[in-house]
């Protein structure tokens, strides 16, 4: 039987908004096992924002138990989080969230500079990350300097870097065209088949299609859980692009 990377138990989280309290989560229970590939849909306000927010460790639930590796991470400090963070998860956001004083290599590397790596071993990490996504003639490119598609690349080897157990990625082709998406898909699938436990929240049904498993949220609370059984094929679509 797989292991469990990540069980909700009993999950809830209450936001106080001047006098008007928002319950975002309400009795959430959920399993999520190691190299899972996950995605979490639900409209606006349905609580999937929050939910991948105590997923991803930066913030905690207002009753409940959260076990990641088997740590109880419901009940950590902040920078316990932040340590638990660096180390688990790598981030993939819409946005990209690069640095843009920065190249690609240095942005890539950022998260060793926390974990102590001397600058050798952390541009040696670096590179060979680049060199997985595609960018190995990009890696002193800055940002304003790459298309949208090769900023989501070098965003998603910053995730990696650290060897995270679980890559969490939100909206992760929301700013690129069709065609790019498919290759940003393409490439996280890769990293799922390489082993990592895959969380992708989106609003879109044909990215959530490319996930094995669709949980989906209403009014804080899941409304569904269930194997996929329309999966995108990416090899039939890499056909029809090229």
């Amino acid at each position: 039987m797989s292991e469990e990377i990540i069980k909700l138990q009993k999950i809830y989280k209450y936001y106080q908004i001047g006098t008007e309290i928002v319950k975002a989560l309400r009795n959430i229970d959920l399993s999520i096992l190691r190299n899972e590939y996950v995605a979490i849909m639900g409209p606006s306000g349905s609580g999937k924002s929050t939910l991948m927010n105590l997923l991803g460790c930066l913030d905690t639930p207002t009753s409940g138990q959260y076990l990641l590796n088997n740590k109880d991470v419901s009940r950590m400090s902040d920078n316990e989080l932040a340590e638990v963070r660096n180390v688990e998860i790598g981030f993939v956001f819409q946005t990209f969230n690069l640095m843009p004083r920065y190249n690609a290599l240095e942005n890539v590397i950022l998260p060793l500079v926390y974990s102590g790596k001397n600058k050798a071993d952390r541009n040696a990490r670096g590179i060979d990350v680049l060199n997985n996504v595609g960018l190995s003639d990009r890696m002193k490119h800055k940002p304003n300097e790459l298309s949208g598609g090769q900023r989501q690349r070098v965003a998603i080897a910053r995730a990696m870097v650290n060897n995270p157990s679980i890559i969490l990625a939100d909206e992760p082709t929301g700013n690129l065209d069709s065609k790019t998406s498919v290759e940003i898909m393409r490439l996280i699938d890769d990293i799922h088949k390489n082993g990592n436990t895959i969380i992708l929240v989106t609003h879109e049904e044909d990215i959530a299609r490319y996930a094995h498993r669709i949980i989906r949220l209403k009014d804080g609370r899941i409304e569904s859980d269930l194997q996929n059984t329309d999966r995108i094929n990416l090899s039939i679509l890499n056909e029809n692009i090229h």
